[in-house]
């Protein structure tokens, strides 16, 4: 592997934790109780991780075609993007969505992994 395509996916295994970290962070910024922020700020990421497992991970369960895993892929940025801006955090938010977007396109029609 070269040291380029290793740094790359670096980038994008750090945007996929950035995602799940902006959706736990949404979470845990909601302004109702402490049983709701526990459980969006702790579930919602939890969520997202299991689907990720099993539709979009390199050795995923259920393996979907190219169109869908990157339309799947683009939902999950974009709502986490949504949720940094809900948080009140909107310039980081379309940041997080341009460089998740640029290493999406990037690496997912020349598929670019690990393996």
């Amino acid at each position: 592997m070269t040291g380029l395509k290793l740094f790359i996916l670096s980038l994008v295994f750090l945007s996929e934790l950035t995602a799940l970290a902006a959706l736990g962070y949404w979470g845990f910024q909601v302004p109702k109780g402490m049983p709701l922020k526990l459980v969006l700020g702790i579930g919602t990421p939890l969520v997202v991780a299991v689907i990720w497992g099993l539709f979009l991970a390199p050795r995923a369960v259920f393996q979907v075609g190219l169109p869908m895993r990157m339309l799947f892929k683009l939902m999950v940025f974009a709502i986490s993007a949504w949720a940094l801006h809900a948080a009140g955090h909107a310039q980081v938010a379309v940041y997080f969505f341009i460089a998740a977007l640029l290493l999406l396109f990037i690496t997912e029609p020349f598929k670019m992994s690990i393996e």
